[in-house]
C-alpha cells in the first residue's frame, strides 16, 4: 500500500470511529437511558412507517408494533410480574417477538430469549437457570415444550398462543389475555428506579460444551447493540434489513434488529433461511440491508445462480464468521458494495469492526486510537489451553503476526468494557482472568484465538479447543476449513481433531459436502499442495446430507457429535477415507486398516 493510500485509510478509520464513538457515548452505566426509552423515541417518531413485513409480507406499523408492546407491558403487571421479574419467551421468528420483550422492558421485566431449537433436557434446563416464573410458547412450539414438560411442571406458568393451550395441562391463552389488556403506554415510572447498568434481557451461551449458560444483557449492551451497526452502516428510515437470523441470539436479535427499529427503517422478518428463495425475496421486498453468519453466506454461495442475485437493492451486508475463502465468492455472486464483518460475543466485552471491507478481517483498531480499545492478544498455551504467563507471572502480549488469545479489559465505568456475566456465578468466573499485567486487574477471556497485522488488522484462527496438536505442531481447524473450502467441488469443510491411539495429540479429520463433480485425487492433490505435512486432515468423510443439516439454529457447525463418533468406519455410516501415504491418494477406510494403525503396524 502506497502513503496516500494509508493515509486515507487512516483518515477514514478515525473519522468513522470518532463518529462512530460519538454516536454512542451517551450509553453509560449510569444513564436513566433504557432500551424501552430508544426504541419509544423510535416509535414517537416514525409511528405511522413500517416497522415490520411478517413472513406474509404484511406490513406492521412502528404504532401497530407499540401498541402491542403496550399490552405486553400491562399483561405482565397485571399477572403479578414485578420489576426485575423474569418471563422466559419460547418462540420462533415473528414481529411478536421483538414486542414482546420490549414490551416487557417497558415494565421493568426481564425476557430470557430461549433458543427455540432446543427441547428436552437442554430446553428445561434454560427455563429453570432463567428464574422465571412465568413462560411463553409459540403455538407452533407446544410440541416441543412437550418434551421438558415433565421435569418443568408445577414449576412455571405457561402461557401460549394460537390457541394451544389445550395442548399443555394448565396452559394459560396469552392471546386472549393480551385481547383483553390495554394498548396505551404504561406509565415510566415503573422503571424509573432503573438504570443502564441494569439487566435487560438474558441470552443463552453454551460456549463449545454442555448445557446452556444464561448471559446478562444488560440495557447498556443492548442499546450499544441495537444502535452501533446501523451508525456504522448510516442506516436511515429508508432501509429494510432482511431477518433470516434466530432473533433469540444476539447478532439477529438486536444488532440486526436494531440496524432497522432505532433509525426509522423496517425489519423483513422470515421464520428460517432460504437459499433458494433469498434473493428473490430481497428483491419483492425491496431489502436494502442484510444482517448474515458466515455458513449462510456459503451457502448462498453454493447454491445455483439466480438471476435475482444482481437484481437486489441490498447495499450492505452485516455480520460475522465469513471465512476469507467464501469472501470474494460471496461478493462477487452477490454484488453488494458493502461487508461489514465485526467479531463480538453476547456476553463479551471485545469487539472489532471491519469498516473498510478488507475481506477475512474480522475488525481493526488503528494505532493512533489503539487506547480507545480494550482488546490485547496473550501467548496461548494449546496443549493446557491456557495463557502463558511469564518468569513474573504475568500474560506475554503477542508480536504482529503472533496467534495469541484475545481478551478484554473489563472495567465497571465503560458500557463497551463491562462484563456482566451469567446467571452461574462459577461459569462467570471462569471467563475472568486476573493479574494479567499488572496486580489485581481483570481481563474477559474471549476463548478465541487471533492475530494482528501491524496496520491494526485482526484475524480470527480458531475456536480454543477446536485447535488441537499433532506432530508437534498448532493445527486450526479453522485455517485448514479455508484451505479445503475453496477447492471448486468443495460446499461445506468441517474440520476437527480425532485421537489416534499410540500417537501425542489429535489427527485432523474433515467432514465435508461436496458438489457434483467432486473428485477425491483432485481434493489430494490440492492438500498437498496447500497445506504443511502436519496440517493435511488424515481422514476424509464425506456427509450425505445438505449443509443445514450439520449446522446449528445460528448457523455455526456442528463439531462435538463428529468429534464423539471419531474415524471409525463401523461406526460411521458416511463413507470414510484415509490419507494413504504409501498409495499417495485417499483410500476407502476399512476395518483392516483401521486395525493396521491402532496396532501400529501401518504409521501415519
Amino acid at each position: 500500500m502506497g502513503l496516500i493510500s494509508a493515509v486515507r485509510r487512516e483518515l477514514f478509520y478515525i473519522t468513522e470511529l470518532r463518529r462512530l464513538l460519538g454516536a454512542l457515548k451517551s450509553i453509560t452505566p449510569d444513564s436513566e437511558t433504557l432500551t424501552p426509552d430508544l426504541i419509544e423515541a423510535s416509535v414517537d417518531t416514525h409511528a405511522k412507517r413500517i416497522a415490520f413485513l411478517d413472513e406474509d409480507n404484511r406490513a406492521i406499523t412502528y404504532a401497530e408494533f407499540d401498541a402491542y408492546a403496550n399490552r405486553v407491558a400491562n399483561w405482565a403487571v397485571a399477572a403479578g410480574v414485578e420489576p426485575g421479574g423474569t418471563v422466559a419467551l419460547y418462540m420462533g421468528n415473528r414481529w411478536e417477538y421483538v414486542a414482546v420483550w420490549y414490551g416487557l422492558t417497558k415494565v421493568g421485566v426481564i425476557a430470557a430469549l430461549l433458543n427455540n431449537q432446543v427441547q428436552g433436557q437442554a430446553l428445561a434446563h434454560g427455563v429453570s437457570i432463567s428464574g422465571a416464573g412465568h413462560l411463553i410458547v409459540e403455538g407452533a412450539l407446544a410440541g416441543q415444550y412437550l418434551t421438558a414438560r415433565a421435569a418443568l411442571d408445577g414449576k412455571v406458568q405457561v402461557w401460549t398462543t394460537e390457541g394451544a393451550q389445550g395442548d399443555i395441562d394448565g396452559a394459560r391463552d396469552l392471546d386472549a389475555a393480551l385481547g383483553g389488556a390495554s394498548g396505551a403506554r404504561p406509565d415510566r415510572s415503573r422503571r424509573a428506579h432503573l438504570r443502564a447498568k441494569d439487566p435487560c434481557l438474558k441470552m443463552y451461551t453454551s460456549g463449545t460444551t454442555g448445557l446452556p449458560k444464561a448471559a446478562i444483557v444488560a440495557h447498556t449492551r443492548a442499546l450499544y447493540y441495537l444502535q452501533v451497526f446501523g451508525v456504522a452502516a448510516k442506516a436511515r428510515p429508508t432501509d429494510r434489513m432482511m431477518m433470516v437470523l434466530p432473533m433469540y441470539h444476539a447478532t439477529g436479535g438486536l444488532c440486526g434488529v436494531g440496524a432497522g427499529l432505532s433509525f426509522g427503517g423496517a425489519v423483513i422478518v422470515r421464520r428460517k433461511f432460504s437459499a433458494s428463495r433469498f434473493w428473490a425475496d430481497a428483491v419483492e421486498t425491496k431489502a436494502t440491508m442484510f444482517m448474515y453468519v458466515g455458513e449462510l453466506c456459503r451457502f448462498l454461495v453454493a447454491a445455483d445462480p439466480v438471476r435475482e442475485e444482481k437484481k437486489h437493492k441490498i447495499r450492505v451486508a452485516i455480520g460475522n464468521g465469513l471465512r476469507p475463502d467464501v469472501w470474494p465468492r460471496f461478493a462477487e455472486r452477490s454484488g453488494i458494495g458493502r461487508i461489514l464483518e465485526f467479531y463480538g460475543a453476547t456476553e463479551g466485552n471485545v469487539g472489532l469492526i471491519n469498516l473498510d471491507s478488507k475481506p477475512g478481517a474480522i475488525g481493526r483498531v488503528p494505532p493512533l486510537l489503539k487506547k480507545r480499545f480494550n482488546i490485547k492478544l496473550v501467548r496461548f498455551d494449546v496443549e493446557k489451553e491456557e495463557p502463558v504467563r511469564g518468569a513474573d507471572g504475568r500474560c506475554i502480549p503477542c508480536k504482529h503476526g503472533e496467534v495469541g488469545e484475545a481478551i478484554g479489559e473489563i472495567r465497571a465505568d465503560d458500557a463497551r468494557y463491562r462484563f456482566d456475566g451469567y446467571e452461574d456465578q462459577e461459569a462467570t468466573k471462569k471467563k475472568v482472568l486476573t493479574d494479567v499485567f499488572a496486580q489485581g486487574d481483570r481481563y474477559f477471556r474471549t476463548g478465541d484465538l487471533m492475530k494482528a497485522d501491524a496496520q491494526g488488522y485482526y484475524y480470527f484462527i480458531d475456536r480454543i479447543g477446536d485447535t488441537f496438536r499433532w506432530k508437534s505442531e498448532n493445527v486450526s481447524t479453522n485455517e485448514v476449513a479455508e484451505v479445503m473450502g475453496v477447492h471448486p467441488h468443495v460446499i461445506q469443510a468441517n474440520v476437527y481433531g480425532v485421537e489416534v491411539e499410540g500417537y501425542p495429540g489429535r489427527a485432523g479429520m474433515a467432514a465435508l459436502i461436496v458438489a457434483d463433480g467432486f473428485d477425491l485425487d483432485a481434493l489430494h492433490a490440492h492438500v498437498q499442495r496447500e497445506l504443511a505435512a502436519y496440517a493435511r486432515p488424515l481422514f476424509i468423510r464425506l456427509h450425505k446430507e445438505t449443509p443445514e443439516v450439520h449446522t446449528t439454529g445460528t448457523f455455526k457447525l456442528k463439531k462435538a457429535d463428529l468429534v464423539k463418533e471419531g474415524w471409525d468406519p463401523a461406526a460411521i455410516s458416511d463413507p470414510v477415507y484415509f490419507d494413504d501415504a504409501e498409495a499417495g491418494r485417499y483410500v476407502p477406510l476399512t476395518a483392516e486398516i483401521r486395525a493396521d494403525i491402532v496396532s501400529g503396524k501401518r504409521r501415519v
